[in-house]
């Protein structure tokens, strides 16, 4: 009888961390929205504490753990988690979700911040051994990603003198630059591959502009600055990443789902810095902002990657069908829901936040129900993984 743990859902990260991040995506959003309009009572955090905390800890952390132990992996030709050992570092994110939940605060700090850190552990091996210096800063940037979970806990707890929601700009800049990176690279391949026509190019100078724009904007949202300074600081960011959007020539995907996904997250990279630049000076409200990043772009490029990795890796076509081209959609709608209803009419800011967490809910779960045979069955083409 075969055990447990060599199950097909234990061969890869993508496995068990894309159905994870689907459920709690899925789960934890329409809780949230029935705690927002007072139909819940309180969690651990007060308010969006909890909910920004489990998008960010809870949901963008295992998709990237579920990338990265699958990415490494052929990055470097080295061994990633798999078995048992992947078994106990999905059970240590699930613990996480489960006591942030509970009176337990201490434990839940440092269960939170582990998982990180575990994953920096994991993929860090193999990176060392193959010397694939280009992918090191993977390593730094999950480490200050369990200690921003662990100081919003301390906060929380009255240990730190500031709000636990402060440590979420923080935990955002950190995702941001990551979907920055990862999508600087494979978008303008992917829509190459797809679509040779498009001939999406990257330039060095934009390249450089574009991430270091996102590392500026991270160190002035460290400092005690003006709200003038980070507002110029988001603007040029926005204007980099508009260059650096145009230059892969997204008009050209319409016809290809599995790639206009990936631009169309992108694209609202460029709305969220915008945002941030309007909201720094006082005109709109700084939440449409964040949710432009956490709907709009991080909802879009996971879903969009989650597809891909999924088909890639498992031995399925990498093309989109009908079914997972209205999961993109809509995604998509949540994301102009959530930002768009707010900015038309101030009064639709409640059935926009209720719609958009029903929209959210429907994308995820969607993909949930449908990637479940394919996550958790050997790939049709025989080859591991």
């Amino acid at each position: 009888m075969r055990s447990f743990t060599s199950h097909p859902a234990w061969t890869l990260g993508f496995r068990p961390f894309y159905l994870l991040a689907a459920a709690l995506a899925a789960l934890y959003v329409p809780l949230w929205a029935l705690q927002y309009s007072g139909w819940l009572g309180r969690t651990v955090f007060a308010g969006p504490a909890w909910h920004g905390h489990e998008m960010v800890f809870g949901f963008a952390m295992a998709v990237i753990a579920g990338f990265l132990f699958t990415a490494v992996r052929n990055w470097t030709q080295q061994p990633t988690p798999t078995g048992g050992a992947l078994l106990a570092i999905a059970l240590l994110w699930l613990a996480g979700r489960v006591l942030v939940l509970t009176p337990w605060h201490c434990t839940s700090a440092w269960v939170n911040a582990a998982f990180p850190w575990t994953v920096a552990f994991c993929i860090g091996r193999p990176l060392l051994r193959a010397k694939n210096s280009r992918n090191y800063f993977f390593m730094p940037l999950l480490v200050a990603a369990g200690l921003v979970t662990l100081a919003m806990h301390l906060s929380a707890l009255g240990f730190l003198p500031v709000p636990p929601r402060s440590g979420l700009q923080v935990a955002l800049d950190v995702v941001l630059f990551i979907v920055a990176v990862i999508g600087g690279r494979v978008i303008p391949m992917f829509t190459n591959n797809a679509i040779p026509a498009a001939r999406a190019e990257r330039t060095p100078l934009v390249e450089k502009a574009a991430l270091g724009s996102v590392i500026a904007l991270a160190l002035v949202d460290l400092l005690p600055v003006p709200d003038v300074v980070v507002g110029a600081v988001a603007a040029i960011a926005a204007v980099a990443h508009a260059v650096r959007l145009a230059k892969w020539n997204p008009w050209r995907t319409r016809g290809t789902p599995m790639v206009w996904i990936l631009h169309a997250a992108y694209a609202w990279i460029v709305v969220h810095l915008a945002l941030r630049a309007l909201a720094a000076v006082d005109l709109i409200g700084g939440t449409l902002a964040v949710h432009a990043l956490t709907v709009g772009a991080i909802g879009g490029m996971t879903l969009g990657m989650m597809t891909r990795t999924a088909r890639g890796h498992t031995g399925r076509a990498i093309a989109a069908d009908r079914g997972e081209a209205i999961l993109f959609v809509l995604v998509q709608a949540a994301a102009i829901v959530r930002v768009g209803g707010a900015l038309a009419l101030p009064t639709l800011y409640l059935p926009s936040v209720l719609a958009s967490a029903l929209l959210w809910s429907a994308a995820f779960g969607g993909y949930f129900v449908s990637y479940w045979p394919v996550l958790t069955r050997t790939r049709i083409d025989g080859l591991p993984g």
